[in-house]
């Protein structure tokens, strides 16, 4: 006669937001108590608060990379925690991105030689979920300044699994592009 009631399977899904989605939240002052996000995977990520070493490193490298592309004539330049839309879901925002990209808003991914992390509290996620990201983008080189171990760890070779190809530079050696060519930083001054 009457069969058992069964309710329907409710099945529990995240909501991912696209960058569009993201840039009119943020223009909304959603995030004005926040000091800063960025969109991972359509997951909107709060940062954490950046101490003095972090801030100090990112832009002595930032000045040695800066003095090193103009020396070369080159018309890249290093941009600070600037967003690079990587996709229609994730708007990141790197440490220092080298970038010929001169306009207004989000540096398309086009525009994207070299992303930076400077990483302390982080580094997992640098090295892990970040990596993967940018490598499946195709940026063609990433570093991750590892402040706990002062190393550099450079990443080239990127394809939807990865990076295929990691140097690890001592902090107070130079640093050499693996992809633009004639690019070296001194890296003497990120000890202090």
């Amino acid at each position: 006669m009457n069969a058992p009631f069964s309710p329907p399977t409710a099945t529990a899904e995240p909501f991912r937001f696209t960058v569009d989605q993201f840039i009119a939240l943020h223009e909304q002052g959603l995030f004005d108590d926040y000091a800063k996000s960025e969109l991972i995977e359509g997951e909107i990520v709060v940062m954490n608060a950046q101490w003095s070493r972090h801030a100090r490193v990112k832009t002595d490298l930032a000045f040695e990379l800066g003095k090193a592309l103009r020396d070369m004539g080159s018309p890249l330049r290093p941009q600070v925690e600037v967003s690079i839309r990587l996709s229609d879901g994730s708007l990141p925002e790197p440490d220092i991105t080298l970038t010929d990209y001169r306009g207004d808003g989000a540096v398309p991914l086009a525009h994207v030689a070299l992303v930076i992390e400077v990483s302390d509290s982080t580094l997992e996620t640098d090295l892990g979920r970040k990596s993967d990201l940018y490598a499946a983008a195709g940026i063609a080189e990433y570093w991750v300044i590892d402040l706990n171990e002062n190393r550099a760890l450079m990443h080239e070779n990127p394809d939807a699994d990865g990076y295929h190809g990691q140097l690890d530079v001592l902090l107070g050696e130079r640093l050499v592009s693996a992809t633009i060519e004639g690019l070296e930083v001194d890296t003497e001054t990120l000890l202090d």
